[in-house]
């Protein structure tokens, strides 16, 4: 007969593959794509227009669905919810390799509405399983979630050469697969405290977070450093082109500052979860991002370095701003409205940002005044990442005591069931 302790280092055990599986499958599916787009555009006979859909719809589905998924995670249970995502993305994916032209597009958005599902509730497992390990957790996380989006552009073009664009996307299809087995299981058997019951396991929200300031910072936060983020993604080859750099040196600029997202996706979280407060880590930032920005803007001829300077900024700032998600919140409830709320606005806002860098760069004819608009960005970035960095919850309006830890957010009755990662 198991004994107590041995049933819990089983619970640990699934918990925090179930973690593994669900973030491993939350960019894989966007970031297989760009490598492949010349070959799926001869394929499809795509126009110019079609192709920007194509690229747009990921961000795009991000927020759009978004709102949606604290309700259906109250009216199902957290674990089923998960399921089903897994499920929207291995059927999205699998479709996106059929012969047609609609079936690309509308396995595009289905793939997006399941990795919607699960970014919205990264926070509200987070909060509600490692309560203790916020920091570790949400690191692990980012972290799995960088590599897996660095992992799938890499050996996209590998694999689509040897077995055509359809199998490189497809092959994601299976790690999807087996994480909504993983969550199924998850779902209908019990593996400790709080698994395997059809509860609302993120419970039903009292009042509403639009009429919060401190909401609507930690989304602003959210939404700005993800803009400045999908923009210089999108355009910093073609800046970097412009400053006489060749088409090679550029493209492996952006992949060395995506490389460098990689290790701050778990440091970063770390450092937040046990600051009081983490307005020292706003601040920081917004310096490292003035001073890159700048130096692309000035002193071009030092590219490099601002590039590795920019990877590191980039590479924090949003891995912090998924962790205030986390902080902010009382409990997993909130933790999922607030972050179905931030995903929301800010996924949306990020959309605007490729489009309006490329408008911009149009009008002018000059990639100054699109960096110049990056730059004037980090001044509302900074002034929302502040307010969102208090030591507050979002339906607290008093400031927590100095020696406030995250941990103590989870207090007995509100999900708690140990840390998978002790």
């Amino acid at each position: 007969m198991p004994t107590t302790t041995t049933r819990r280092r089983a619970t640990r055990i699934w918990i925090l593959l179930g973690l593994i599986l669900l973030t491993v499958n939350l960019r894989a599916a966007i970031t297989c794509t760009g490598p492949l787009l010349t070959d799926i555009q001869h394929t499809r006979h795509l126009t110019g227009l079609q192709l920007s859909i194509l690229t747009t719809l990921p961000v795009l589905c991000l927020g759009a669905f978004a709102a949606w998924v604290p309700a259906l995670a109250r009216r199902t249970g957290t674990e089923p919810a998960i399921t089903g995502a897994l499920l929207l993305i291995a059927v999205g994916i699998t479709l996106r390799g059929l012969p047609y032209t609609t079936a690309l597009f509308a396995g595009t958005i289905i793939a997006g509405a399941g990795i919607a599902t699960g970014n919205v509730l990264v926070p509200a497992v987070v909060k509600e399983r490692f309560a203790h390990q916020i920091g570790r957790a949400t690191g692990l996380a980012m972290t799995l979630m960088a590599s897996s989006g660095a992992v799938a552009a890499g050996i996209a073009v590998p694999v689509g050469r040897l077995a055509g664009w359809q199998a490189a996307m497809a092959v994601w299809a299976a790690p999807a697969a087996a994480g909504a087995a993983l969550w199924a299981v998850l779902a209908t058997r019990h593996h400790g405290p709080g698994f395997g019951t059809q509860r609302p396991a993120v419970g039903r929200p009292e009042g509403s977070l639009l009429r919060s300031p401190l909401a609507w910072a930690v989304a602003t936060f959210l939404g700005i450093v993800s803009l400045m983020f999908y923009a210089l993604a999108a355009w910093l080859p073609e800046i970097m082109q412009a400053d006489g750099y060749s088409k090679t040196t550029a493209g492996a600029m952006v992949s060395v500052m995506l490389t460098l997202g990689i290790p701050m996706g778990y440091v970063m979280p770390v450092i937040a979860a046990r600051l009081p407060q983490q307005q020292p880590l706003v601040l920081a930032l917004a310096a490292i991002k003035i001073t890159s920005l700048a130096g692309i803007l000035t002193m071009p001829s030092l590219a490099w370095m601002w590039v590795c300077i920019l990877g590191l900024a980039t590479g924090s700032a949003f891995p912090l701003a998924m962790t205030l998600l986390t902080l902010r919140s009382p409990n997993p409830a909130v933790a999922a409205r607030l972050s179905g709320m931030a995903q929301t606005f800010g996924y949306l806002l990020a959309g605007t940002g490729p489009a309006t860098l490329g408008l911009l760069h149009t009008l002018t004819g000059t990639w100054q005044i699109p960096l110049l608009l990056l730059l004037a960005l980090v001044v509302p970035e900074t002034a929302a990442g502040l307010v969102a960095a208090r030591p507050l919850l979002v339906d607290e309006p008093l400031p927590l005591r100095p020696q406030f830890d995250a941990a103590e957010a989870a207090t007995p009755g509100r999900g708690n069931v140990g840390s998978g990662l002790s």
